[in-house]
């Protein structure tokens, strides 16, 4: 299909203009105007960039583009070895930033909570639909341990779990990516658990002194789901031919 019709198509799908992002959503690259081929990937590092080529892509797709609000300018170094592959080869870089985490079917959060068998799900700010921060429940609920491991499995990565309490966690709540600082307001809403994918210093005292269990997930784990979901739909409405890249990131 053309690449014109493929973003009009993502953009209605996600709407990125009801948020307001650190980085620009759609073609950030512009490559061939025909697209058949797209390799997606979490972040679009040298590892995914090369990645497509490998595999003749048009279009590389991921939830982390470039362009952040204040990065350097200068197209040198490591993005200018990046950028210089994906001209070479023609081939566009479309990314979708905030309006790929918060996708209620597609999102990072919700295929996380698919991945956990998260139930009763909803946006923590209530009646919000781009919260970047969702809740619900364990059912049936689980021990701080217990999670830890479903977590790892799902995953693929054990978590960093911090102990607040010892009670059984029902009440969770969760975003991906670099998220630790929401565990306040979570906290203060006295839910059971907070999940995110990063982890501060201080995010242990706030988990301990508010009594809330808090797993740091991993960035990267937390946010293949929304592009491998994405991916997974692109071929099955658009008939495109879609491969997931995963990057072997720890992080």
């Amino acid at each position: 299909m053309l690449r014109d019709e493929l973003l009009a198509q993502l953009d209605q799908l996600l709407k990125p203009w009801l948020m307001k992002d650190y980085a620009p959503n759609g073609l950030q690259v512009e490559g061939k105007p025909e697209i058949r081929k797209v390799v997606t990937a979490v972040t679009a590092d040298q590892f995914a960039v090369d990645a497509a080529v490998a595999a003749g892509a048009d279009a590389l797709l991921v939830h982390h583009g470039y362009f952040w609000k204040n990065e350097a300018a200068p197209i040198v170094g490591m993005k200018k070895r990046r950028i210089e592959q994906l001209i070479k080869h023609d081939i566009n870089l479309i990314a979708y930033h905030l309006p790929l985490d918060v996708h209620p079917e597609l999102g990072n959060n919700a295929q996380l909570a698919k991945a956990l068998g998260i139930v009763n799900v909803r946006p923590f700010e209530e009646g919000n639909e781009t919260s970047l921060v969702l809740r619900g429940e364990l059912d049936p609920p689980l021990s701080g341990h217990e999670l830890a491991v479903k977590v790892g499995d799902a995953l693929s990565r054990p978590p960093l779990h911090i102990a607040g309490h010892q009670r059984a966690i029902r009440t969770i709540a969760w975003c991906t990516g670099g998220a630790q600082d929401y565990i306040d307001g979570v906290a203060a809403a006295g839910l059971d658990a907070f999940l995110s994918g990063e982890v501060s210093e201080r995010t242990y005292h706030s988990a301990v002194e508010q009594g809330i269990d808090y797993y740091a997930c991993g960035h990267h784990a937390t946010e293949r789901g929304g592009v491998k979901a994405l991916g997974e739909y692109l071929a099955a409405e658009l008939g495109l031919d879609v491969e997931f890249v995963d990057t072997p990131n720890p992080v």
